[in-house]
């Protein structure tokens, strides 16, 4: 339990580190049934260089006098002689068994005996279930505990959560989190399949002992995902029969409040109540009696629902009832709902009542999902899978659900949807084979792409709206070798389907795919035509899947702040919608886009989010790839610690080359020009990956750069003219000023050089760091020309703009370069109250009481690079400690 409990031990290693110093004290650790109190407690009973003495409270124990004593103490009963008389005579009368003596006296006793086994060593008390030892034992033992100042004793209580005493300090247990709880998973059931994991998971919410009950009662079938996943703990689990206990020690009414609830979490109280006493009498179930649950921790009530202590024991409280019960719990819900209007509440426990094939309720269930959000969709969709009567009516209905429960963000249960779609299933088989593609594409599984395409070919004459789809999604196979001719040809025949009257969001999927066309065929500038026409009709849509793809152009025609705003759009109306998978999606586009645009702070605004988002929606490999967004961000301004600590936490996997780039932009800034430019020429003549369409340009000024300053020639300078000829064509005065830097980059003589440096600086498009470091460049020649005036004018605006970007590194190399053009430079003046947009969000996130680390881990920071720019923050302004920026903070 170590590796899934480092927090707990952290905790516990430091109560034994000061009472081996002398410094003694107690601890309790609390949690849930099933959440590893007492496996916790059990992996201290060796602990090395300690004497351990353990004991556990048992309720048929309690009305014993001195049972948790006798048994903490057995272990030291030959220590019993050493002790002065009262002490000795005092512990063997209760050790007999001899009733009840004074509690001052026996407290003593067993602070001295406690003390005296410490002669040899330290002493480690550990009482497991504390709250179930008899009274007497818990006097003694207490009272010793509030006198272990200088001994050598640590005592380690558990206690159920919420019974926790007063006075010594306690840890909290909390639930496992997704990986940890995975890691139990897999020394149980290697064999797992990932999507019955993450059902497992989802169910067990963290607990334990719960995952290992679970894990242990899977079928073959259910450990492979071919048979439904178990809907709660298996009737022989230890933790379901103290869970089940839990609820048969309410009341009966309370019991039948907390069954209906269970049938129908979403419903608020007063639809439970009607539904539990339908006439109405004065003397059916009122709103007092959920109170006896609310007592006893399992549940809490508010006028939007009834919330169990954890899915589990909701789980139980259902599988609890009888089948019949069940349908009759679900049938009377049904009947209040659909007299209030909630037509789709009311049909989904109609279809949870339902005990056989029901085509109309089938067809009702269907068309009530289409206007409903993914999460909903998924469910109903289910449901009529479910009641429809014939194998192809399933396997669509069991499709669209597989759908809207990945767009919902739940790909485990979108993968065992998937498994059920029967043989029969006609077309049905072949699109979903190609949903299993579209979800394997965030995580850059390869082969994805081919299924795609495969799909598209197999679809084309038959259902050529998913092969317009499967060739969208499929898109970076127009410029892989190997695939572009298939993918031109692919795109011809489902293009000719087209008829020209098609909705807006399809004519912009036939345009995005004839431009990726064009790409395959190398016809670029009819590429440009085709994919500016799918950015225009981005305003007559509404959706965000074709916003993405409309994003998508936009980044491959050189429009990023265009890209920027579809993209913002897209995460915006993919919230709104329930599509939590698109979210991250669009984020990443936002967050390329915001870099391209030279707005770092607003890309590294949708990097973060889309890091957090997408680790919630169970995509780790986006996740990543957000991750290695904000390593090149944290790269360009020369924030090595930063953007080292990001790499680690991407590792290797597709997104990769945008970390070899943070690489290589950090070489850079140290002068290690060899090393960059090797980086950079693997990136630019790799196999595309995410990202790919906007990084195979975007490093060519870095490679440029680096290739001027060793000399390299040949090998870059196909990527320069490509590189030319793109970024012309975009018209962007961003990438117009870039494509004037490398012109000047690569220019034979210092004139030519410094006519391209003022093109590039005489656009309008280039600001902010962009800007500063075409005018370090600039500056650098000129100092090199011995044009020292000129150059420092280009070096002061360079310095300045790094200073203000806090581009530590970028600024020091304008500076030096300042100093060697003749400037004697003093210490930068304070900047005043201005923050950067990094500056501003930890601030912020102190000011609201987040420690170092815990900023850290929220903006994938080290502690170290926390601290550097917090003092940077209280320099800025003028403050002296976080509680005055706190104020600061708040009164902005």
């Amino acid at each position: 339990m170590q590796k899934v409990r480092p927090a707990a031990h952290t905790e516990i290693g430091r109560l034994l580190s000061a009472a081996a110093s002398g410094r003694g004290g107690v601890l309790v650790v609390s949690g849930a049934p099933g959440e590893g109190r007492s496996t916790l407690l059990r992996t201290f009973t060796s602990e090395p260089g300690w004497t351990v003495l353990t004991a556990c409270g048992h309720p048929d124990e309690r009305e014993y006098a001195y049972a948790g004593l006798r048994g903490l103490i057995t272990g030291i009963g030959d220590r019993l002689a050493e002790l002065a008389p009262a002490p000795r005579e005092a512990l063997a009368h209760a050790l007999r068994g001899a009733g009840p003596g004074d509690p001052v006296t026996l407290g003593l006793a067993t602070l001295a005996l406690l003390r005296t086994a410490t002669r040899t060593r330290p002493l480690l008390c550990l009482i497991d279930d504390a709250h179930l030892l008899d009274r007497a034992s818990w006097q003694a033992l207490t009272f010793a505990a509030r006198r272990l100042g200088p001994e050598r004793v640590a005592m380690l209580w558990s206690f159920p959560a919420g019974a926790e005493p007063p006075g010594p300090p306690v840890h909290r247990l909390t639930p496992l989190d997704p990986v940890e709880s995975r890691a139990i998973l897999a020394g149980h059931a290697p064999d797992l399949a990932e999507d019955v994991a993450g059902t497992l998971t989802e169910l067990a919410a963290g607990n334990p002992a719960a995952l290992v009950d679970l894990a242990a009662a899977l079928t073959p079938q259910q450990r492979r995902g071919y048979a439904p996943p178990p809907e709660s703990l298996p009737p022989d689990s230890p933790l379901r029969r103290r869970l089940a206990a839990e609820l048969n020690a309410l009341p009966p009414r309370t019991r039948h409040l907390l069954h209906l609830a269970a049938a129908a979490p979403d419903a608020s109280p007063d639809t439970l109540l009607a539904a539990a006493f339908p006439s109405g009498d004065a003397t059916g179930p009122a709103l007092g009696d959920f109170a006896a649950a609310e007592r006893a921790g399992l549940v809490s009530v508010t006028a939007a629902g009834v919330r169990f202590r954890s899915p589990l024991m909701r789980a139980v409280a259902y599988t609890e009832m009888t089948a019949a019960r069940r349908r009759t719990a679900h049938a009377a819900v049904a009947g209040v709902l659909q007299a209030r209007g909630a037509t789709l509440p009311a049909l989904l426990h109609r279809a949870a009542a339902a005990s056989g094939p029901d085509d109309r309720l089938a067809s009702e269930l269907a068309e009530a999902a289409r206007s409903a959000d993914p999460a909903v969709a998924a469910e109903a969709r289910r449901y009529a899978a479910a009641l429809s009567p014939t194998p192809g009516g399933r396997a669509g209905l069991l499709l669209d659900a597989a759908r809207s429960a990945w767009l919902a963000g739940r790909p485990h249960e979108a993968g065992q949807l998937i498994r059920r779609i029967p043989p029969a299933g006609g077309n049905a088989r072949v699109r979903a084979r190609g949903l299993t593609a579209e979800m394997s594409l965030p995580e850059g599984r390869p082969g994805a792409r081919d299924v795609l395409l495969d799909v598209a070919a197999e679809l084309a004459e038959t259902d050529p709206g998913t092969a317009l789809e499967a060739l969208a999604l499929a898109g970076e196979s127009a410029c892989r070798s190997g695939e572009q001719s298939r993918y031109s040809a692919l795109a011809r025949r489902v293009a000719a389907g087209q008829r020209g009257d098609e909705p807006p969001a399809v004519a912009l999927a036939f345009h995005h795919v004839a431009g990726l066309a064009r790409i395959a065929d190398g016809d670029e500038p009819g590429a440009f035509v085709r994919l500016r026409e799918a950015v225009a009709l981005a305003d007559r849509v509404a959706e965000p899947g074709p916003l993405l793809r409309a994003a998508t152009a936009g980044i491959l025609v050189g429009d990023p702040r265009r890209a920027g705003a579809l993209a913002g759009r897209a995460a915006v109306l993919a919230r709104e919608a329930g599509a939590a998978v698109l979210v991250p999606q669009a984020l990443e586009l936002a967050a390329l886009s915001g870099m391209a645009a030279g707005d770092y702070p607003a890309a590294n605004e949708a990097a973060l989010d889309g890091a957090a988002v997408a680790r919630g929606t169970g995509q780790p490999v986006l996740a990543g790839a957000h991750l290695a967004v904000l390593a090149v961000l944290a790269a360009l301004v020369g924030d090595r610690e930063t953007a080292l600590t990001r790499i680690a936490a991407v590792g290797d996997g597709p997104s990769r080359p945008l970390c070899e780039w943070a690489l290589a932009l950090l070489d850079l800034v140290d002068g290690r020009c060899p090393a960059a430019a090797e980086r950079l020429l693997a990136v630019v003549t790799g196999p595309p990956g995410p990202g790919s369409a906007l990084l195979r340009v975007a490093v060519v000024p870095h490679l440029l750069e680096a290739a001027a300053q060793i000399g390299l020639r040949e090998p870059v300078e196909p990527v320069a003219v490509a590189f030319d000829r793109w970024s012309g064509r975009t018209g962007q005065p961003g990438w117009l000023a870039l494509r004037d830097r490398c012109r000047a980059l690569r220019a034979d003589d210092g004139e030519a050089a410094a006519g391209h440096f003022d093109a590039a600086l005489a656009h309008d498009g280039e600001a902010g760091f962009p800007r500063a470091h075409t005018e370090l460049l600039y500056g650098r020649l000129l100092r090199r020309q011995r044009r020292h005036v000129a150059a420092r004018t280009h070096l002061r605006r360079a310095a300045e703009t790094f200073r203000l970007m806090d581009a530590g590194p970028w600024a020091a190399q304008s500076v030096r370069e300042l100093r060697a053009a003749g400037e004697r430079v003093e210490a930068p003046a304070a900047t005043g109250p201005a923050l950067t947009a990094q500056q501003e969000r930890i601030a912020s996130l102190v000011a609201g009481g987040a420690t170092n680390r815990e900023v850290a881990q929220e903006l994938h920071l080290s502690p170290r690079t926390v601290d550097h720019h917090l003092r940077n923050v209280f320099a800025r302004l003028g403050v002296r400690s976080r509680t005055e920026m706190a104020r600061l903070i708040t009164a902005r």
